[in-house]
């Protein structure tokens, strides 16, 4: 089983009803002698272990719907029954698994961001695999051909994390054709706090479907919940949906992925620093891709500050031209402190944009021409609060308003305990 680490806090009410269905109940443990029942409430108070049971192994859940039905898995590396991947398990218990969808990076989770992904066969189980990467992101499904779409990956809870955008049109396609999607569940390693500003609909684009902010605080499946009942999906249409929860999960917890969900997100801490960083992607600065530190450092040729050095080189099947290749780049590592930065704070960080940009000689040519850094952003704004000069502060509260909107829909979608 996977274990996962909570924080601190634990309140297993969260002034909710407690009948309310997917609720943690805490038993502390049995002890003979007092003293040593003490310790141990002291030892663990910080750091208390318990058994997060995924969506996809709680089969009695679902196992019993998928009898004689032609069965669809959109999944990738992260879809995993225990130590079984999804279709394998499928396969073995004799269900017709007729067709593979897979996002961005593959079914095996091998191919690097924006790599152009071909349709093929499973090698183990001769299911084909169809791409939804690419110019073909939305399933071709005809009426019939398939009954249910399992959905089962992996995501980090960031709206410009393409696995969410899959998941979009994957629920699309099942609606326009009457097809089932089960969503099961997986935690949200980001899942702890909500921040960032609130997509504006203008930008909308394939790393920014949906008006949320830039960290949603949402499981996948909570996500979907969302998708659909605020009829996000084209034309209003909704799909048959049905959601799998986790037992023994809940938004206060700092879960460590056992598995990457993506080439370059290898670390705990590339994963928590992920939202801040991955809006250097629409300049020209390099955030670690072709280096051991992806999305860990930030840096440039041209940087004027910054005591750390690296030199992106291509890595095959991780990052096999990363910007500044072959350059050397100074800038900042940030993976010796992400964790305890990212304990303390809870946020968006958006100093390290503020700083890079300072520092960075040729100001017109530090966002991308092509209004990428806008679209990752989901907002002009920032940009121009960013050349204005504002400060962190006054920038962040230009978005309170529309994120306290966000937090108050957030709750209605809600499958587990919250942080607040």
């Amino acid at each position: 089983m996977l274990k996962r680490y909570s924080s601190v806090k634990r309140n297993v009410s969260h002034g909710r009803d407690k009948s309310r269905p997917y609720m943690l109940h805490t038993k502390l443990p049995y002890s003979k002698h007092i003293l040593l029942t003490l310790l141990f409430v002291l030892l663990t108070v910080a750091t208390i272990h318990a058994q997060i049971i995924m969506g996809a192994e709680r089969t009695e859940l679902y196992f019993d719907q998928l009898e004689g039905k032609k069965i669809a898995v959109c999944g990738n590396q992260s879809s995993r029954v225990g130590n079984s991947h999804l279709v394998d398990t499928l396969v073995a218990a004799g269900f017709n698994v007729v067709t593979i969808f897979c996002p961005e990076h593959g079914f095996r989770g091998d191919a690097e961001a924006g790599a152009h992904i071909n349709s093929s066969i499973d090698e183990k189980t001769g299911i084909p695999i169809v791409s939804l990467y690419g110019k073909n992101k939305k399933p071709s499904l005809t009426p019939g051909s398939i009954d249910v779409i399992l959905f089962d990956i992996q995501d980090v809870g960031c709206r410009f994390y393409t696995y969410i955008s899959t998941l979009h049109y994957v629920m699309e396609a099942a609606a326009e054709n009457e097809v089932e999607v089960i969503i099961l569940d997986r935690p949200n390693p980001n899942g702890y706090f909500v921040d960032g500003p609130v997509l504006d609909t203008a930008l909308r684009s394939f790393v920014g479907m949906h008006p949320v902010p830039v960290v949603h605080g949402m499981t996948i499946g909570e996500y979907g919940r969302m998708i659909n009942e605020e009829k996000w999906l084209a034309n209003g249409v909704q799909c048959r949906l049905q959601v799998v929860p986790m037992d023994n999960y809940d938004h206060n917890m700092r879960y460590q992925l056992p598995i990457a969900p993506s080439p370059n997100l290898q670390t705990a801490e590339a994963i928590y620093l992920y939202p801040s960083l991955c809006l250097f992607e629409g300049t020209p600065i390099s955030i670690g891709r072709g280096t051991k530190l992806p999305f860990q450092v930030y840096g440039h040729p041209q940087l004027t500050a910054g005591d750390y050095f690296f030199t992106p080189m291509p890595i095959k099947g991780v990052s096999e031209n990363p910007p500044q290749k072959g350059l050397q780049c100074r800038g900042y590592n940030l993976s010796t402190f992400a964790t305890e930065q990212l304990d303390k704070d809870n946020n968006f960080n958006i100093s390290y944009l503020i700083n890079a940009y300072r520092h960075f000689p040729d100001k017109a040519k530090f966002f991308n021409a092509n209004l990428f850094f806008d679209k990752l952003a989901g907002t002009r704004q920032l940009r121009k609060d960013i050349m204005a000069g504002k400060s962190e502060q006054d920038i962040r509260n230009s978005w309170q308003a529309d994120l306290q909107r966000f937090k108050e829909k957030r709750q209605m979608y809600l499958l587990y305990p919250d942080f607040e």
